[in-house]
């Protein structure tokens, strides 16, 4: 991995990702929930900048691959963390959310460490996690600064898709290992077992 890759414009939107989430963290705590949210959005739009940019530049890097799951990773865990301090998510939600992401990061490292394992991409259940994680935070901060009945019917279905989409997206993930793990080692037991015959 090349020091570089840090330079490229997809990646530097993404350490620009990371540099916004003390600010964000800072306004909730202040009360003020509309620059929260304003900083929040473009938070996500630079997410979705800089995967466009990254094929449309041709500037796909092995720093980029690791570095923007853990810049929308820091970013969803500590606003679902920070709001039910706040007491605006269930501390269920943000429990559960916790629990996922620091089981598949313990588990990717054992994986990694023992048999080599990595880059599981993305799964469909991932990708649906991650936007109802998404659609819920900002829902949720901006029924703060629009308390209206449907905003507030968005933040529910919202919040409740998330806790369907981690529990699923967990369990997808394990059957993905299981699979890796098979296909990992059928080889060299099929080797085995010609050697022995």
């Amino acid at each position: 991995m090349k020091f570089s890759q840090i330079f490229t414009a997809p990646n530097q939107l993404t350490l620009l990702r990371m540099i916004f989430v003390p600010f964000i963290v800072i306004y909730l705590v202040d009360g003020h929930y509309l620059w929260a949210l304003i900083i929040f959005v473009m938070a996500g739009f630079s997410d979705g900048l800089d995967g466009l940019l990254a094929c449309k530049l041709h500037q796909q890097t092995t720093l980029g691959q690791y570095l923007d799951p853990i810049a929308d990773k820091l970013l969803l865990s500590t606003m679902f963390l920070v709001l039910s301090i706040l007491h605006k998510i269930p501390w269920k939600y943000t429990v559960l959310v916790f629990s996922r992401d620091i089981s598949i990061l313990a588990a990717s490292a054992v994986l990694f460490a023992i048999a080599g394992l990595r880059n599981f991409r993305p799964s469909i259940f991932g990708k649906a996690n991650t936007f109802s994680q998404i659609g819920a935070v900002f829902f949720v901060m901006l029924l703060q600064v629009h308390p209206q009945r449907w905003v507030w019917i968005s933040r529910i279905v919202l919040l409740r898709a998330t806790f369907f989409f981690t529990i699923i997206s967990a369990l997808h993930y394990v059957f993905l290992v299981q699979h890796r793990l098979r296909t990992q080692t059928l080889p060299a037991h099929s080797s085995t077992t010609a050697a022995g015959i």
